[in-house]
């Protein structure tokens, strides 16, 4: 791998943003020389290292960086400087850019590998930019801010050969292979339904994480001094500066987040997908509260329908948010906590809240399922060991990818445009040709034009 060299600071331009079209780079294959010739022993080699760069540098690209700080944390991109200014002092030799594609074109030859930690509307050209010049790629959750964008990311890093890691770390934890395990071995049969529910964009009922449910604002405040706001609009449309977008809010906007589904269901639907094997939805159809086209709705119910996969019937998901919940289980007992974030798995022989097979009675007879899942090393080591020609981590592309797409095809049903339509239909979905079957005027959806002057 290529050792670090000293940086010079660099400030980025205001060039627009995002590359696509992933191909080449079967380039990024590296000789990594072994530890016992220029390390001592139980210690890194200089050559054992990464050199890894990162597009976004505050918020949870901060926590990112930490998680891989064993290795060489080279260049840093942000569009707020101030934001960053935490992992400037913590990195003071890292090369500090604002636009990304600046950042990789100039310091392409130093870099390995690039954790994409943005807004959503970021997280596909700051990947595909990466991709394309064979760089392997860390992007937080959802992998993409559409459908079409998450087939396409996967796509190109599978055709790349890089290595590859989606940000919903709670897929490295124990609780999620013992649900795989139960399930597998039987513990409450086949299961048919599934109900998964977050608070967000509530917190508790009381407080909000994000606004949802809200129009644009009037007011034009100055744009902060320490913040490139073209870049930070990137492909989106054209608006001007306000606060109600960032930092952190931008989830809850049609034009940067992903609402809730997609803020917290790559996290939550990630074991369900998982342990009953899931492939592509046949159909998906929602309900919710007042819808706008700015806004995520404040709370929403989306059903999605898979088929048969192998020896496993057809099951129904379920998807909750804004404080929404499926009905309290009989067979949970009295004081027992059902929480405002949960899994519920309705089997034939029982079911099973998150890890924990429901009634208790049938929790004793079972007892513990056979450990068959190899363990983790840690969400963010997997990607580490991968990029340095270990097996693939666990939430790589070619799973997340998929996982994206049918997360990301909820938030179509939530559109204002069609929800009419959805009161007396669901959406048809035909995976293979990335397609709307039944109500061709939602395709639109499935991708948004970019402003000028960005591609993918």
């Amino acid at each position: 791998m290529k050792t670090s060299k000293k940086q010079n600071e660099t400030s980025g331009g205001t060039m627009s943003r995002r590359d696509f079209m992933g191909a080449a780079a079967a380039t990024a294959a590296f000789t990594v020389v072994p530890r016992h010739v220029l390390g001592g022993r139980g210690q890194t080699a200089p050559s054992d290292k990464l050199n890894i760069a990162s597009v976004g540098a505050g918020g949870q690209a901060g926590s990112d960086i930490n998680s891989v700080s064993s290795q060489n944390i080279v260049a840093l991109c942000d569009v707020d400087w101030h934001k960053a200014r935490g992992m400037f002092k913590r990195f003071p030799k890292a090369a500090k850019y604002k636009d990304f594609r600046r950042m990789l074109d100039k310091e392409d030859k130093n870099i390995d590998a690039v954790i994409v930690a943005t807004p959503d509307h970021i997280h596909a050209p700051a990947s595909m930019a990466a991709i394309k010049r064979g760089k392997h790629v860390y992007c937080e959750k959802p992998l993409t801010h559409s459908v079409y964008e998450a087939r396409t990311v996967a796509k190109a890093a599978r055709e790349a050969g890089v290595a590859t890691q989606m940000g919903n770390q709670g897929q490295a934890g124990e609780s999620r292979r013992l649900i795989s395990e139960y399930i597998w071995a039987g513990a409450i049969g086949h299961v048919r339904e599934v109900h998964v529910w977050t608070d967000r964009p509530l917190n508790g009922l009381s407080k909000v994480y994000w606004p949802q449910g809200v129009g644009r604002p009037d007011d034009e405040p100055p744009i902060p001094e320490t913040l490139d706001w073209d870049l930070w609009l990137g492909p989106a449309p054209e608006r001007p500066y306000h606060p109600a977008y960032l930092p952190f809010k931008w989830r809850g906007w049609w034009d940067f987040g992903t609402g809730a589904l997609g803020d917290i269901g790559c996290h939550a639907i990630d074991p369900i997908w998982r342990a009953l094997k899931l492939k592509a939805p046949l159909s998906v159809e929602a309900a919710c509260t007042l819808v706008n086209k700015e806004t995520y709705p404040v709370a929403s119910r989306v059903t999605y329908q898979f088929g048969e996969r192998g020896d496993m019937p057809p099951v129904k998901l379920h998807w909750y948010d804004g404080g929404m919940r499926p009905p309290r289980p009989d067979e949970l007992g009295d004081g027992q906590h059902f929480g405002d974030n949960g899994v519920l798995f309705v089997g034939d022989k029982g079911k099973m809240l998150g890890h924990m097979v429901i009634p208790e009675a049938r929790r004793k007879e079972f007892g513990k399922p056979p450990k068959v899942l190899e363990r983790s090393p840690g969400h963010h080591q997997e990607w580490i060991d991968a990029c340095k020609g270990g097996k693939p981590a666990g939430s790589n592309f070619d799973h997340a990818g998929p996982l994206a797409e049918a997360v990301l095809l909820g938030n179509v049903a939530l559109r204002a445009d069609i929800k009419e339509k959805l009161t007396r239909t669901r959406l048809y979905w035909d995976s293979k040709n990335l397609k709307i079957t039944n109500v061709p005027e939602a395709n639109k959806y499935l991708h948004s034009e970019y402003r000028e002057g960005w591609t993918l």
